[in-house]
């Protein structure tokens, strides 16, 4: 357990998972299956079936010889998760699973299926096996950080997840994910290179990726500026969510410990180059804690940094807090959050409420904590 605001950077743990197909652009896996013996052409068999059918079972690979089918499957395919538990709420339209990693480290992901005007499905990943950021209202952060996780145990989340809605295991019938979004457990942009190759990994076209839309991917940061302006550097064209939490300095160096090493203005002067190199709108994250950080003044102050810094390039969203165990800390009241809310509007800043969905089972977000059977 991290002390209170003791950032880790360096994982308690550093073992690599295996080799997986999801780790690799197309010619790495043509390299691969090359060094095994076999035509490279069989690393975009192999792509089809994970990528575009999200099949990892060789008795299902019918266009690869049989003789070949179970040792491609084992070097290139190898598990990487497994499902511990499944919970689920919501009529079944959101499921959270626990899974182990293959060195023991659980992580969770949460499946949300919406219906009405914009229907979608939408995936929240974890990054890494707890988180090093220690802010000290989110479960996560509170557990510490056990290791980064790689590219395909990220991507394999994704591709779990393809599989429940394609056989009718969500509520609703069958169906495909539409958005990603990486705020489950761990900093994604601490673990940089893995979460860039993922993301990679998900927005490449099918075969050679999972042909999501970048629009609909999400990387979330607690404010780590230089990883910021690095990402942008990418031209990934994903979404950029910064969860602020506190507008002024004093507040955010408690609730964010990372504020210490970039302040309030280095996060939103790198927030708004982000949208200014990608053009892609920066939502920003605002956890509404009771009496904490949810005054009628930090709303009006947050609303003045962010158009100090331009309009039309910023949405917030502020998200009553999700209930931890034991946790000292609290959703707003009704009238306190909107009084936080109508601040923002009157400056002109656009607004909307997340939801909470998954709180009854510790899915939603800061709850997700680790617990084995």
């Amino acid at each position: 357990m991290p002390r209170p605001g003791e950032l880790t950077l360096v994982p308690a743990r550093r073992g690599k998972p295996p080799r997986h197909l999801a780790d690799l652009d197309v010619d790495a896996r043509r390299q691969a299956v090359a060094e095994l013996g076999e035509q490279p052409f069989r690393a975009d068999q192999l792509s089809r079936h994970y990528f575009a059918r999200h099949v990892n079972d060789p008795a299902l690979m019918t266009d690869v010889p049989a003789a070949v089918r179970d040792t491609l499957a084992a070097t290139m395919l190898p598990t990487l998760t497994t499902p511990v538990r499944h919970l689920e709420t919501d009529g079944g339209t959101t499921r959270k699973t626990l899974w182990r990693l293959f060195d023991g480290a659980l992580v969770e992901s949460v499946l949300m299926r919406y219906t009405g005007d914009r229907p979608r499905v939408t995936l929240c990943v974890s990054s890494q096996a707890g988180c090093g950021m220690n802010c000290p209202f989110c479960a996560t952060g509170q557990q510490g950080l056990t290791r980064n996780m790689s590219a395909a145990e990220i991507v394999e989340q994704v591709v779990a997840a393809e599989r429940m809605l394609a056989d009718g295991e969500i509520a609703g019938g069958t169906g495909r994910v539409t958005n990603v979004v990486f705020m489950g457990m761990g900093e994604p942009l601490a673990n940089y290179k893995a979460v860039v190759t993922a993301v990679r990994r998900m927005i490449d076209p099918a075969p050679s990726g999972l042909g999501i839309g970048r629009r609909g991917v999400t990387v979330s940061t607690v404010g780590l500026v230089p990883a910021i302006d690095k990402l942008a550097a990418e031209n990934l064209g994903v979404r950029l969510a910064l969860s602020l939490h506190a507008p002024d300095d004093e507040l955010r160096d408690e609730l964010v410990p990372v504020n210490t090493r970039w302040k309030v203005g280095e996060a939103l002067d790198s927030a708004r180059a982000y949208f200014e190199k990608t053009g892609r709108r920066v939502s920003i994250e605002y956890a509404l804690i009771r009496e904490i950080n949810d005054h009628a003044w930090r709303g009006d102050l947050l609303g003045k940094l962010l158009n100090e810094r331009g309009r039309g390039w910023v949405h917030v969203n502020p998200i009553p807090l999700n209930p931890t165990p034991g946790s000292k800390w609290t959703a707003s009241r009704p009238e306190d959050e909107a009084a936080f809310v109508s601040a923002l509007e009157e400056r002109g800043v656009p607004v909307t409420i997340r939801d909470t969905r998954g709180s009854d089972i510790d899915g939603a977000c800061g709850q997700l904590a680790t617990v084995g059977d």
